[in-house]
């Protein structure tokens, strides 16, 4: 028997009495054309008050238009037990604060292990199908706000405010140095780098990309912490953007510090020793919640890592 996720429902007003089912559900509810293919095919897809109906149908005001999505899961991803560190949760979505050294979603080479594996476990263990679908994604060895949606139209409207750059996505660095600038933009456009295309590189030829900037704490003018915010999302912004800027994130091994001043040489290496990875944190996420209809904001601690880290470079302006 076909199980579903529980309905999503439109109260047809005043103003759309006479409409066509098929342009409440694409113009009002926003629906896809994929989604709504795939909704066709169901038996329990498409309801005007309770009732299954052809899309070409005219409503009525106070009509009741649902839309019922079957349940999915994730049958390639292998259930693995993983502590979660969850700031939200319900029936759309789960929010979550990804540890830093965990890669997102299995890859070739990376089956086990992944966020994805432990998100699966959790809701098998409560009895509950949902499909792994992370609507963005953060660097394996990034920390913070990671958003996955339950069901295929929600992640379709979280999606789309990703591509309309309304979601707002703001980042904490621990960089070498301090910017001239208290605040800034870095727009270099960004692309592959030709001898290692795994690397990203500024390049007059790159895809356009803007990077927000503010300081917000100095450590003499060893180190600082920088408050980012992504107006695009081209892999490794803010690491190939802070590096050109002569900024580097500490402990970035792929975007080291540039050797502008060698004499400095050994202290960023100190540097870097201090932490394993890139000191990056997706600090907040803000985004309109597409079912319950208002502006959400999810924020995720500053980890330990990156306190510790902080900690000390504390210490270390102050000696200076």
């Amino acid at each position: 028997m076909t199980q579903y996720y529980p309905p999503i429902t439109y109260m047809v007003s005043e103003q759309e009495d006479g409409m066509l089912l098929k342009t409440i559900l694409q113009k009002r509810m926003g629906v896809s054309r994929k989604l709504l293919s795939r909704l066709k095919l169901t038996e329990e897809g498409i309801q005007l008050n309770g009732v299954r109906v052809y899309i070409s149908a005219a409503v009525k005001a106070r009509d009741r238009v649902e839309i019922r999505m079957e349940q999915e899961t994730s049958a390639d991803i292998l259930p693995q037990p993983m502590e979660l560190d969850i700031l939200y949760e319900d029936e759309d979505l789960l929010v979550l604060n990804k540890p830093p050294g965990v890669i997102v979603h299995p890859t070739h080479g990376h089956y086990t292990g992944t966020l994805a594996n432990g998100v699966v476990d959790y809701w098998e263990k409560q009895g509950l199908k949902y499909r792994f679908r992370a609507v963005h994604r953060l660097d394996q060895d990034t920390s913070g706000v990671l958003c996955i949606a339950k069901n295929p139209y929600v992640h379709q409207h979280i999606s789309e405010q990703m591509i309309a750059n309304t979601v707002d996505k703001r980042y904490i660095a621990l960089v070498h140095g301090v910017p001239a600038k208290a605040q800034g933009e870095l727009e270099g456009p960004i692309d592959r780098d030709p001898e290692e295309p795994h690397r990203r590189i500024v390049t007059p030829s790159g895809y356009p990309s803007l990077t927000r900037y503010e300081v917000q704490e100095r450590y003499g003018d060893w180190a600082s912490m920088v408050g980012l915010k992504l107006e695009t999302g081209r892999t490794h912004q803010i690491r190939v953007h802070m590096s050109s800027l002569g900024h580097a994130l500490i402990g970035d091994t792929m975007y080291p510090q540039e050797l502008l001043q060698p004499e400095r040489k050994e202290e960023w290496e100190r540097l870097d020793a201090l932490i394993p990875r890139q000191a990056l944190h997706a600090a907040s996420l803000s985004l309109f919640h597409p079912i319950q209809r208002t502006e959400m904001i999810f924020k995720a601690p500053l980890p330990q890592d990156m306190s510790l880290l902080r900690s000390r470079l504390i210490q270390h302006g102050d000696d200076r």
